[in-house]
């Protein structure tokens, strides 16, 4: 079996060794409906489920793996493990309660990472997936075979990202070119990732709130980074705006 050296490594027992091989062929991403580190990914398959995906990955960056890339794990459905064999390496990350946010830049760094290791180790090829069964990278919505009952996982922002910068991130990084945003968006800080997700990390206060008032803590995190998209939008339009006026100025 295979372990990531990028990801801190929670082995789920018994699944890791009891469950069967696979000959990893795709990569697919989900986004796990909560805004929870890779360690509180491993706790929930741990201890409340007997699903579980390969690795988790929290706001900040933090990947950990769970079972071996060569072990079927149980998120993708009819690509978990095929009659010959094969099957899909799955990702659950962090995301707001409504699975609507985007990845914050530290996710989209750390899925790039994770897919060019899966391409270099596995071979896994290096294009979206065709069919359910076509080898290459994906996302859970992709294929209905991959969900037992439909999804919109990972959400219309997140679909977008893998397409136009995850995906092409990590072709061009396999074939050692840098890649060059195409706008300048405005980042988030690690300061602004702590402010944001600091209520999330108190997983007591969470669940008091819950006991207390029957909801959650709001989501703070997805107010920012939404916030921080619409302003890294809004700045695009304006250099835009202004490299227009420029060209009228100088014809």
């Amino acid at each position: 079996m295979a372990w990531c050296p990028e990801a801190t490594r929670y082995e789920l027992q018994p699944e890791s060794d009891d469950q069967p091989a696979i000959r990893p062929t795709q990569f697919i991403v989900h986004s796990i409906i909560a805004p929870w580190t890779a360690k509180r990914v491993y706790e929930y398959w741990r201890d409340s489920t007997n699903l579980e995906s390969h690795f988790g990955l929290g706001y900040e960056g933090d990947l950990g793996q769970f079972i071996g890339t060569e072990t079927r794990a149980d998120a993708n459905y009819q690509a978990n493990r095929r009659p010959d064999g094969t099957g899909a390496v799955s990702i659950e990350t962090a995301s707001n309660l409504q699975g609507s946010d985007p990845w914050t830049p530290a996710q989209v760094e750390k899925l790039i990472e994770l897919g060019v290791w899966l391409h270099e180790q596995h071979d896994i090829p290096l294009r979206i997936c065709r069919t359910h069964d076509d080898p290459g990278f994906g996302y859970h919505r992709l294929h209905a075979e991959w969900a037992v009952s439909g999804t919109n996982c990972p959400g219309d922002a997140r679909v977008r990202q893998f397409r136009e910068v995850v995906f092409p991130g990590i072709v061009a990084r396999a074939a050692g070119t840098p890649t060059q945003p195409e706008e300048d968006p405005v980042a988030l800080s690690k300061d602004d990732i702590a402010l944001a997700t600091l209520t999330y990390r108190n997983k007591k206060a969470d669940e008091a709130s819950v006991k207390k008032t029957g909801k959650r803590i709001p989501d703070f995190y997805g107010y920012v980074v939404n916030t921080f998209t619409a302003v890294a939008g809004i700045a695009s339009d304006v250099k835009k705006i202004l490299a227009l006026l420029n060209e009228k100025k100088g014809a």
